[in-house]
């Protein structure tokens, strides 16, 4: 009998909004990652001197220190001097510390608000702040160019510089917020980090005054308490509870990896991002009288736009992913950039999605405000209109998503629910605009096999409604 040829594929390795995301021993596996960080390290060699240092940090989920463990050792390897945290940290945090530390860039274990079997792996550009498209680009592209070359890292368990990081990072977000005025006020919050790496960081920031707060779901739990570690409303049911349980005046939540915001009112009611935005923007521009653009991506709030030009600032819009709002950051003067799924930079720190930062900005605003979240939003929809926002994900392929989305923008329908469609928009995804400004928008996950329809109406019933229709047309 002749021998069989034995032939092997090696994994894709792409790219998304974020970073590379892959399941847990499907195609995220320790060689994959291998094959990643020397990617990684190729495309610094061309960059910058190789004794640089690169920052290397994880979150909560499975293996996450293991796997930064042998991304460090890739990086060493390669003749980079490496700065490992020693427990999961957020993302945030990590993207300081490459700015704080001058590093070359940065490498986050972390698949963010992905489902618990997912991991990924975010690189964090030289200025803190997500990696940019042309970089991502340039990484995968060299994936296996090379030999993986993977030397010993061993750490003592402390590391001076991420130390020092950790107090400027602490440091910074106490001179940013008005730390003593909330916690002279005499209510209570509920924080939910979603037993992601978010931990108990907000509620170290509001301890040791009249401000009552409490962390539910502050472990480690790599399941996520049987949710996706996203802060949106069918995960949140825990903080929703808590907080009408309690007459809390807010819940605040984090992501995964700690770079996103969520809120529950004092109803126990899951705020949209179309709600919290606007409010941050309002306070940011009326109370804190700060000037510069504001950046929205394809999915955010008309009334983000709306209240932007009422005061005088310029408005840009991106596709979706934050690193197209940190592009622009850098680039120019910009107050605050946003996205859908609550991801928001402002200005005067990093270019980048900071949860734990925006947590206690949005509890400054309902705190200056002297109103409840649910009052706030009330008196801006009299100012600037009433939209409500809403989302449907569906388990699509994620070439089956696309081809339908690439469809749908060439042969638009001209009515939905009986309302004309007065312009499409294809930025990221295919935007069915209406007279009234209201829109549906379907676009496929750049991250994972979900085609996502968004929708922003001038009514609860015909939100519902215009989801409804999209759902209906979606393969």
């Amino acid at each position: 009998m002749p021998p069989v040829e034995m032939t092997s594929t090696l994994d894709p390795i792409k790219f998304g909004t974020d970073g590379w995301r892959a399941e847990i021993a499907g195609a995220f596996t320790f060689a994959n990652v291998e094959r990643v960080a020397q990617a990684y390290a190729d495309y610094l060699r061309s960059q910058v001197k190789p004794d640089s240092l690169v920052v290397v940090g994880y979150d909560r989920r499975f293996h996450s220190e293991n796997f930064a463990q042998r991304a460090a050792e890739i990086l060493t390897g390669n003749d980079f001097r490496v700065s490992l945290f020693n427990e999961p940290v957020p993302t945030p945090l990590v993207s300081w510390a490459v700015k704080d530390q001058s590093a070359a860039g940065g490498v986050v274990i972390t698949a963010s608000h992905n489902p618990p079997h997912f991991n990924g792996f975010k690189i964090k550009a030289p200025w803190g702040g997500s990696a940019s498209p042309e970089t991502t680009a340039a990484v995968e592209n060299l994936v296996d160019a090379g030999p993986v070359k993977r030397a010993a890292f061993v750490s003592d368990g402390i590391d001076r510089r991420l130390q020092d990081s950790t107090k400027t990072y602490r440091e910074q977000i106490a001179s940013y917020i008005d730390l003593d005025q909330l916690k002279s006020s005499d209510v209570s919050v509920i924080v939910d980090p979603m037993h992601g790496s978010g931990g108990r960081w907000v509620e170290s920031f509001l301890t040791g005054g009249a401000l009552q707060v409490e962390t539910i779901r502050a472990d480690r739990d790599p399941l996520f308490g049987g949710v996706n570690p996203e802060p949106i409303d069918q995960n949140l049911a825990p903080l929703k509870g808590r907080v009408a349980g309690t007459g809390a005046i807010v819940g605040l939540a984090t992501d995964g990896d700690a770079d996103r915001v969520g809120a529950v009112n004092e109803r126990g009611e899951t705020m949209t991002m179309h709600e919290v935005v606007p409010l941050i923007l309002l306070h940011l521009a009326r109370k804190r009288n700060m000037t510069g653009g504001v950046v929205r991506t394809f999915s955010q709030s008309v009334l983000t736009k709306r209240i932007a030009e009422s005061c005088g600032l310029k408005v840009y819009e991106t596709p979706i992913g934050f690193k197209y709002v940190a592009d622009l950051m850098l680039r120019d003067d910009i107050l605050m950039g946003a996205e859908e799924s609550g991801g928001i930079g402002v200005k005067d720190h990093i270019p980048e999605r900071d949860g734990v930062l925006n947590s206690l900005l949005f509890l400054e605003a309902i705190v200056t405000a002297g109103k409840t979240p649910s009052e706030m939003v009330r008196q801006m929809h009299r100012e600037f209109g009433e939209f409500y926002f809403g989302r449907r994900d569906l388990h699509l392929e994620v070439k089956r998503g696309q081809e339908f989305v690439a469809s749908l923008a060439a042969n638009s329908p001209a009515t939905v629910d009986g309302q004309k469609v007065s312009s499409v928009e294809t930025v990221d995804g295919t935007k069915l605009l209406f007279d009234d400004e209201s829109w549906l928008l379907f676009r496929q996950s750049g991250t994972e096999p979900m085609l996502r329809i968004y929708c922003e109406a001038t009514s609860q019933e015909k939100r519902d409604r215009l989801l409804d229709e999209g759902v209906k047309a979606a393969p």
